[in-house]
């Protein structure tokens, strides 16, 4: 004897707990999951201040990244309390959470009571279909790709490095990208920096990857700095932005660049390359180590010599911009665990991966002061780092 669909719920409901909307209005807030199991549409007309977004099809497939702790509560609501019931049904019968809850009524119910709703921003059609596979995934969903196109990113430097970055970044839906370069395109840096192209041999780099960037997304805004970073600009240039990309290849910009992030408290992902191997990390100012950390002082010349002297594997940037433009998503998300206190090492011809703990140190000349004094005077001025890993050197 086949079962009716009104019969099936009604069984449902007699094995599991719905809480009503004027208790979950309580918890708000007070560490408890929220998940609305609607379709994507429907959130358009609201949704519980705070709550996850997870629709019913994928529930059971995404819980486990958003709820790792099969003992805590977790409430689901959907519009009337239908979807929600057989959702916390399954959770708990088939994947053994312990504390599942259906709010009665579901959002409906909510709104009559005259409960505050939170209005998600929308997507245009375009964006939808274009991040589609980002809304796909629920550490990313709507809210992270909001976070992505509000923000802003400085890459320094549109060579090897910056190239991959900033066009995995456009890609990507960065809103604003910055680019400080003043330098030309030219012949020899077609072998790995891809952003730019043979017809715009000659042509600035900012505005090669201007064009590259815009015909990849044309949503994004582009700033374009055609100008060498130092220290009569770098305060000037770093104001305003979240995150900066750092694809330098020398010392003294890079010592520059961490007195600066610092004392402004904007994080790096830093980036190096030479011959066939490539370091990657994460200097967040007050949440770990800083560049000087981890290089108190410059190595000798010998031991450091430029690409341009030494040679690098054309596709080694590319891995190296890309494992940057990575820890930049994760950053502007906050999702997953970047590299702040660790240092990957990369090497192309072995295919390996090391990692190395950096720990701060806290007579580190910098981040072991307060950011307003981070400078050589009174003015705050920077010291001249030229001179400084010259005679370190």
């Amino acid at each position: 004897m086949s079962v009716t669909g009104a019969e099936l719920l009604r069984r449902v409901r007699e094995q599991i707990r719905e809480v009503d909307p004027s208790e979950v209005a309580q918890l708000l807030g007070e560490g408890v999951t929220i998940i609305d199991v609607r379709e994507s549409e429907e959130l358009e007309s609201g949704k519980l201040p705070g709550a996850l977004h997870v629709p019913r099809s994928y529930l059971e497939t995404r819980i486990e990244g958003l709820v790792p702790d099969r003992s805590h509560r977790v409430i689901l609501y959907c519009a009337s309390g239908v979807r929600s019931a057989f959702g916390a049904h399954t959770l708990m019968e088939e994947l053994g959470y312990e504390d599942v809850e259906s709010m009665a009524g579901g959002i409906t119910l909510w709104k009559d009571r005259g409960y505050g709703v939170e209005i998600p921003r929308s997507l245009t059609p375009e964006q939808r279909q274009r991040y589609g596979r980002h809304l796909l995934l629920p550490e990313v969903g709507l809210e992270g790709q909001q976070k992505l196109l509000d923000a802003r990113v400085l890459l320094l430097g549109a060579g090897g490095l910056g190239a991959p970055t900033a066009l995995y970044l456009a890609a990507a839906g960065v809103g604003a990208i910055g680019i400080v370069d003043d330098d030309v395109v030219d012949l020899s840096n077609l072998q790995r920096q891809v952003i730019h192209a043979t017809s715009r041999i000659g042509v600035p780099k900012v505005d090669s990857a201007e064009q590259a960037i815009h015909d990849l997304n044309p949503d994004v805004e582009v700033v374009k700095y055609r100008r060498r970073l130092d220290a009569s600009n770098v305060m000037e240039i770093l104001e305003g932005w979240d995150v900066v990309v750092d694809g330098v290849d020398n010392f003294p910009t890079r010592y520059l660049l961490n007195d600066a992030t610092v004392r402004l408290g904007i994080p790096v992902v830093s980036a190096a390359i030479l011959g066939f191997e490539g370091q990657l990390s994460v200097f967040a100012p007050r949440q770990g180590p800083c560049y000087r950390c981890l290089f108190r002082q410059p190595p000798p010349a010998e031991l450091a010599p430029s690409c341009g002297a030494n040679g690098v594997l054309g596709v080694l940037p590319g891995t190296m911009g890309m494992l940057q433009a990575t820890e930049v998503v994760k950053l502007v998300i906050g999702i997953g665990e970047p590299l702040i206190g660790r240092l990957l090492i990369y090497d192309a011809l072995g295919t390996t991966f090391t990692e190395l703990k950096v720990r701060r140190d806290p007579e580190c000349p910098i981040c072991s002061r307060e950011p307003s004094e981070i400078g050589d005077d009174e003015l705050g001025a920077f010291p001249d780092y030229e001179a400084f890993c010259a005679a370190a050197g």
